[in-house]
């Protein structure tokens, strides 16, 4: 390699690592100093072992969750919480997170309309709760252990894991939004989901009928994404398009839907993320269901190493649910067996 490309790359390597030191030591001091505000019961519901079984027990719906609410927290620590989920967000990321967690409101509006025992608006409320979304942290927060922490509630789950203060893992991440357009009221016109929407459209309508028999996989949208909750990220069958067959402005297109769905994480992360997905050769995009307006739809990217999955069919067709997932990365898992191999004697 010529010395100036070598150069060139032990600054791009150097730049990497300070940016993922930066993230952890950010994530780091919000989290001791969200858990310095705790009491004894406090940290007791927000405090795992880096090996609990709950760290890897994530989903979307809204049930009943292990962890810290916000409605158990002072607004003092609530606004710490809010820090220590900043941390882990672009700004673009971060507002939708504020976004979803306001439409509770509106689903309890709706839903409670038509309802005249006090009783039954009680219930809609305990369901359709802004504050019941849960923070925790697993094992130590430091730049010299491995930890991880997740944010969690209804159409939200946000988990990271780092390592050693500089690798970061932070799949999986499930964004989801309902209504997915409010279509009426004050705040009329809000897509909180808008780009996920709006580019994977823009790339199914810019397929050929010869691309779009490839791409189209299903004349029928799934009712949800495919992977649900799952533990381990499912490898699905590449079906699809190649992005080999592709034209310069269908690529340009796929390049900006996955950098929605990807850079909604913390940028500095995101853009190394972003590079390693560049080596990794063809990526393959999916659609099942209508190309048209307001009609149930499906769509998904894959690659060697992630799955994005988008899924608008509940509610008739105005309820999104978005996932992105790392087949060796989720929770940590390479990260975690790297440590097991390199400071516990596990064989590969």
């Amino acid at each position: 390699m010529p010395r100036f490309a070598l150069l060139l790359f032990l600054a791009s390597l150097t730049t990497t690592v300070f940016a993922h030191e930066k993230v952890a030591d950010d994530m780091a001091r919000a989290a001791n100093t969200f858990t310095a505000s705790l009491n004894a019961e406090q940290k007791t519901k927000t405090l795992f072992p880096f090996e609990s079984e709950e760290r890897v027990n994530w989903h979307f719906v809204p049930r009943e969750r292990k962890g810290l609410s916000f409605r158990d927290m002072t607004e003092a620590q609530q606004k710490l919480a809010h820090t220590l989920i900043n941390t882990g967000l672009s700004a673009q990321g971060y507002r939708r997170v504020n976004d979803i967690i306001s439409l509770e409101d509106l689903l309890f509006e709706i839903e409670s309309a038509t309802r005249t025992d006090p009783k039954d608006k009680a219930s809609v409320r305990e369901r359709r709760n802004p504050a019941k979304y849960h923070l925790s942290i697993f094992g130590e927060p430091s730049m010299k252990s491995i930890w991880g922490w997740r944010f969690e509630g209804h159409h939200l789950s946000l988990n990271y894991t780092i390592k050693n203060g500089h690798l970061l893992r932070t799949a999986p991440h499930f964004f989801g939004s309902n209504p997915a357009e409010i279509r009426q009221g004050p705040r009329a016109g809000l897509r909180v989901l808008a780009e996920e929407e709006d580019h994977g459209r823009t790339l199914a309508a810019s397929l050929n009928d010869q691309q779009w028999k490839q791409a189209l996989v299903s004349e029928k949208a799934y009712p949800d994404i495919l992977t649900g909750n799952s533990r381990k990220a499912k490898t699905l069958e590449p079906l699809g398009l190649s992005t080999a067959d592709f034209s310069e402005s269908q690529t340009t297109y796929l390049q900006q839907l996955v950098r929605t769905h990807l850079f909604r994480m913390r940028p500095e992360v995101a853009e190394d993320r972003w590079k390693e997905i560049l080596t990794e050769g063809p990526l393959h995009f999916a659609w099942a269901g209508s190309r048209k307006p307001n009609e149930p739809h499906y769509y998904r990217v894959q690659g060697k190493s992630f799955l994005l999955e988008y899924d608008n069919t509940q509610n008739n067709a105005n309820h999104i649910h978005t996932v992105w997932r790392d087949f060796n990365g989720d929770f940590g898992d390479d990260l975690l067996r790297q440590h097991l191999e390199q400071d516990h004697g596990l064989k590969k």
